[in-house]
């Protein structure tokens, strides 16, 4: 006698979303960089009304600003804040200064406020002003007084560094630090964050890097989208995303100072919503790409090529468009919202926001899909020619048991049948779950072994369905 037991809608998609996650890999975290060099923005108590409804928990500042700190008491939002370059030389020449920056900055509103992290500094290396030398023992006078009050424990101390530290940064495996950074600053940075339980933090911008080499770096690698790759001809892994490359490139450079259990989160990462004519790439569906595709990839689990066991953590730059920033219009077009609060492109920004990703917005915006759809809603989910057999007959064995797809199709004798491969059962499968799930963001990725197409696949006389 078979039993049917029928599941609210609400709880199939919270449970195929949290099995998703728990066969493949653990996923990691979705911050956001809030910078306010602007006149028009809303009020900080909006703001964190606004990021809790988005469902952000990790925001990093770039300053103190006791408006700001005192309107994150008691919201959950663990909050990153910043000791900016001007004050560094100061906070390097004795613990005086750093003991009364703690206690007029930290102790009066952590924990109610919940401060896990101060980054001193900011790509100290690129400024003009040549703060430089200033900076581990900035670092290391801020930890001290941080110990001195008994908060070391719940606060890590990091400095984010631009990628330009990198002397080379491809292939990946050859990445290295700048030589004449590596003495004075780069291994006394990496052993005080080794003994302190800390971690690198990395701004990291595919952006530039695509818009400087359009003519040697695909789109599609920049974006997340499906691509042939590019292989790193030293130790044989294979790259799908220029941002994973950028991010083990920083991980090579570590390792070959001696650094392999150095942690790292990346900072900054965003693409611009506009620019300049000479800015490459710039644009409102590149940017819900990228950023889109970008969650997608943190949130449904795994690490880089080199480091596959490290999940991602990454802040996106930035929560608003800020209008008075210098520079090219790029500059002032990162937000993922405008100052009213309306988004500039629609992306999911959590877990629960990736089930509920309309399947319009993935199709033309942030699925992983070279071409646009014929036809709103009509996509399909494929096996990716690159993942290993053992991967694809997990996946398989996933959508077709716990996932609930309907893959009597591919049994002995049915329609598609053959050809009798894993890759074409594992199409079928995964697609057929896909299908099932509404074509949702996240229902075609299988950790990494499956990706979205826009026409429809075909061999012999299988059809795939389109659950239309």
């Amino acid at each position: 006698m078979e039993i049917h037991i029928h599941l609210p809608h609400f709880l199939c998609v919270f449970l195929f979303i949290f099995c998703i996650q728990s066969v493949f890999s653990d996923s990691g975290s979705i911050g956001i960089n809030y910078g306010r060099i602007a006149d028009n923005l809303p009020s900080p108590p909006q703001v964190v009304q606004l990021l809790k409804q988005q469902g952000i928990t990790k925001v990093k500042l770039y300053d103190t600003d006791s408006t700001v700190l005192n309107a994150f008491a008691g919201s959950g939002i663990s909050l990153t804040v910043a000791l900016p370059n001007e004050q560094l030389s100061s906070a390097a020449a004795n613990t005086s200064f750093t003991d009364s920056w703690v206690q007029s900055n930290i102790l009066p509103y952590h924990p109610n406020t919940k401060i896990e992290a101060i980054a001193v500094g900011n790509e100290v290396f690129v400024d003009p002003k040549n703060t430089t030398p200033f900076l581990v023992p900035a670092m290391k006078n801020v930890y001290a007084s941080l110990v001195k009050y008994g908060v070391a424990s719940s606060i890590k101390i990091s400095s984010p560094l631009a990628l330009t530290a990198l002397q080379s940064s491809y292939p990946s495996s050859s990445g290295s630090f700048k030589p004449d950074l590596i003495e004075p600053v780069i291994k006394p940075m990496l052993n005080f964050l080794k003994e302190t339980g800390s971690y690198l933090m990395m701004n990291a911008y595919p952006f530039f890097a695509y818009s400087a080499n359009t003519d040697t770096i695909s789109l599609d690698y920049a974006l997340f989208r499906n691509n042939p790759g590019s292989k790193d001809a030293n130790n044989g892994l294979l790259y799908k995303s220029l941002f994973e490359a950028q991010i083990d490139a920083v991980y090579a450079a570590m390792a070959a100072l001696g650094f392999n259990d150095v942690k790292m989160v990346v900072s900054e990462t965003g693409w611009p919503s506009k620019g300049d004519e000479n800015e490459v790439g710039s644009g409102a569906e590149n940017a819900a790409a990228y950023n889109g595709n970008l969650v997608r990839r943190v949130l449904t689990g795994g690490g880089t090529p080199l480091r596959p066991d490290e999940p991602l953590n990454v802040y996106l730059f930035a929560l608003f468009n800020e209008n008075q920033k210098p520079g090219p219009t790029s500059e002032r077009n990162y937000g993922l919202f405008y100052p009213n609060q309306q988004k500039v492109y629609e992306i999911p920004l959590t877990v629960e926001g990736l089930k509920g990703a309309s399947p319009t917005m993935n199709e033309s915006k942030t699925e992983a899909a070279a071409p646009r759809p014929s036809k709103v809603g009509q996509t399909w989910c494929v096996a990716s020619e690159k993942a290993g057999e053992e991967k694809l007959q997990k996946g398989i064995d996933y959508a077709c048991g716990e996932g609930g797809a309907d893959c009597r199709a591919i049994q002995p004798g049915g329609a598609c049948y053959k050809p009798s491969t894993v890759h074409f059962h594992a199409s079928y499968a995964f697609n057929s779950f896909y299908q099932k799930n509404f074509r949702q963001s996240g229902a075609c990725y299988f950790g990494g072994a499956a990706y979205v197409v826009t026409q429809p696949p075909r061999l012999g006389s299988c059809d795939f369905p389109t659950g239309n």
